[in-house]
């Protein structure tokens, strides 16, 4: 199976990224998730409805529909924030910028000893790169392009995500953890990964990764 890979440019303050990024993953989460399942037998199965919520954003005029799930919701809103603090955070003459992905992968069973192959079959990248406005009119106009800019990119996914040549078959019940994420409680999505960089630069950097680690062991 081919990855599908999708790439979104935009630009915006830094105090926007975590909104902009989460908007739009969390539109494609929505699409990419389902209710728990429930097997019958190997190959019969009932499914769960899923909730949502509405979200208003505090930085930019906009509200977004999320799976209502209070760990998908932490994971993505974690892994977005290191991003933009990496982001906001980079040195240099020129604008910063950087990319992160939400990448959709099955697994394919090995033989023992070694792990399952992780086979990415979706991929959607927001390329970010952080503006200064020059006056209030600036920051005006600026703020309006990114509103208009991520209802674009809403539509865009809406109206393209469900064409199933790109999603992975339904498997039976013994095969349900090579294609979704099974350890939450309240949703079902396909296997997931975020990952970011900054342009130039390593996909991590030590002290983020350490930041990272502290987080993750206190959450514990």
């Amino acid at each position: 199976m081919n990855a599908r890979s999708i790439e979104f440019e935009m630009s915006m303050e830094g105090r926007q990224v975590d909104e902009v990024v989460a908007s739009i993953f969390h539109t494609v989460l929505f699409h990419r998730s389902s209710g728990k399942f429930t097997y019958n037998n190997e190959e019969s199965y009932s499914i769960r409805t899923v909730s949502y919520v509405d979200v208003d954003c505090d930085f930019i005029d906009f509200t977004y529909v999320c799976c209502e799930s209070e760990a998908l919701g932490r994971l993505v809103r974690r892994e977005v924030s290191d991003f933009s603090e990496l982001l906001r955070g980079a040195d240099g003459s020129s604008p910063p910028r950087g990319s992160i992905s939400l990448e959709f992968f099955q697994k394919r069973r090995a033989r023992w000893p070694f792990q399952p192959e992780c086979v990415p079959w979706e991929v959607w990248t927001v390329c970010c790169e952080l503006t200064e406005s020059r006056n209030e009119q600036d920051m005006h106009a600026k703020h309006e392009s990114v509103v208009e800019m991520l209802q674009d990119k809403i539509v865009f996914i809406t109206e393209i995500i469900n064409r199933h040549e790109y999603v992975p078959k339904m498997p039976s019940r013994s095969d349900a953890d090579l294609i979704f994420d099974t350890t939450y409680a309240d949703i079902q999505p396909y296997l997931f990964k975020i990952h970011y960089n900054l342009s130039g630069a390593p996909p991590t950097s030590v002290g983020n990764t350490v930041r990272k680690l502290i987080r993750d062991t206190l959450s514990l």
